[in-house]
């Protein structure tokens, strides 16, 4: 009998080494209520934030930031914050689309439909999205700090374990081939 998704979830690790970003134009590290607000619920789940990083919405330096993460061993998720609207400086969702190895549809799709029922149709403006690269999980989520205590607890930290969990077992069937 094949495992369920809950005895996937219940061999999930329980602390998951995370890099937050925040993309911002205008965010210092007094004004990143959201990058704070992610870290705190992170903490309090039992997960390590490892890194955190403030960026301007620069497509170079978001990519270049993300080659850093991805590279590095001690990293099993990114999470973004800001960036995913529609307005011309909004490139976060542009950059993370154009290295994704996996993405993950389900995770923008969630994300507008709860959003949907806490804002209405302003939802359809949210370019949130998730996915894989280098076996690495990212997510990449509004700034505001509605949106992201919503990602956060409906759908990031719900599923965190189980996506590295997911991972992994991956790695680990390709060295057992």
């Amino acid at each position: 009998m094949k495992p369920s998704h809950r005895d996937h979830k219940d061999q999930a690790p329980r602390s998951v080494s995370v890099a937050l970003v925040t993309i911002s134009d205008t965010r210092d590290e007094a004004a990143d209520t959201s990058g704070r607000l992610i870290k705190d619920m992170l903490k309090e789940a039992g997960h390590g934030v490892n890194q955190t990083h403030i960026v301007p919405d620069d497509p170079s330096r978001i990519s270049r930031l993300l080659e850093e993460l991805l590279a590095s061993s001690s990293l099993q998720a990114v999470i973004l914050n800001g960036g995913t609207g529609i307005s011309h400086r909004d490139v976060t969702f542009d950059v993370i689309n154009g290295i994704l190895e996996k993405p993950l549809p389900g995770f923008g799709e969630l994300f507008r439909a709860l959003s949907y029922q806490e804002i209405g149709s302003a939802a359809m403006l949210s370019r949130a999205t998730a996915g894989v690269r280098g076996g690495k999980v990212l997510f990449s989520i509004p700034g505001s700090r509605g949106a992201v205590r919503l990602a956060m607890e409906k759908l990031i930290l719900p599923e965190l374990g189980h996506i590295v969990y997911e991972l992994n077992k991956q790695k680990a069937e390709v060295k057992a081939e």
